[in-house]
């Protein structure tokens, strides 16, 4: 006979579970509140919530302001989003993120950090149809002519990339051309190339970034130009920045 037990969901205890909904409506509304709507974001009466505040205010996950009485997530709850954010590797986060894009889009998804000699490639999600892009782990991108190099130059401080620039080769100067290029990137929040470094293939990049609001890497979606859509509203773009921004939901990213 089949123990049924197996297949059922692990057992919790409910009024932790009640309870957490108040931890969950602070964190997912960003900004204290007073019982009353702190209540009806969880879901429940003020009378249920308020002996689950008093409980988590000892415990220091939440906090009362000692003015107007709203409330907040508290120095426990604080201390517990740092420890988890500096357990977070950006590249062993992003790496499902570019293989659900990659299924999705059809296309190849790199994610690109920031390396000693420029924008590198670290981890690649290869189309799942027949015809893709070969990309290599360690392969470093152009800073002018590519997707990649574009949004970390955007980004990152002038004096580093002009030094990544001089240092592979390319001319070091920023010119008024490329600053304004740079410019449109970053009110897009994507870089775009058209059969720029190797005709015929395309590439659109989304910035990541961490908690101090740096950049830590880059998701690059790679394909066939023929059919590849480098919108900034089109259908690789939308999920596209929909990855990068979730990511950089994670790690703290407040921008």
């Amino acid at each position: 006979m089949k123990d049924s037990s197996a297949t059922r969901p692990p057992r919790g205890i409910q009024s932790v579970e009640t309870g957490g909904a108040l931890l969950v409506a602070l964190a997912h509304l960003g900004r204290p509140l007073p019982l009353k709507d702190l209540a009806q974001a969880a879901g429940m009466p003020p009378g249920k919530a308020h002996p689950y505040l008093v409980s988590f205010i000892k415990l220091g996950l939440v906090a009362q302001e000692s003015e107007g009485g709203r409330y907040g997530l508290g120095p426990l709850a604080l201390q517990l989003g740092l420890i988890s954010l500096q357990q977070y590797d950006p590249v062993r986060l992003a790496t499902p993120a570019i293989e659900t894009l990659a299924a999705e889009l059809g296309q190849t998804v790199v994610i690109a950090v920031w390396g000693n000699r420029g924008p590198t490639v670290v981890r690649v999600a290869e189309a799942p149809g027949p015809v893709h892009v070969s990309l290599r782990h360690g392969s470093v991108m152009s800073l002018r002519g590519t997707a990649s190099g574009r949004i970390f130059a955007a980004y990152l401080p002038a004096a580093e990339v002009r030094a990544a620039l001089q240092g592979a080769g390319e001319a070091s100067h920023m010119d008024a051309a490329y600053l304004a290029l740079l410019g449109e990137v970053k009110k897009a929040g994507l870089a775009s190339t058209q059969d720029a470094v190797v005709p015929g293939v395309s590439a659109l990049a989304a910035p990541v970034f961490n908690q101090q609001g740096r950049i830590v890497l880059c998701l690059t979606v790679v394909g066939p130009s023929m059919g590849f859509d480098v919108r900034p509203q089109g259908r690789m773009a939308v999920p596209l920045t929909r990855a990068a921004a979730q990511l950089s939901r994670q790690l703290g990213a407040t921008r």
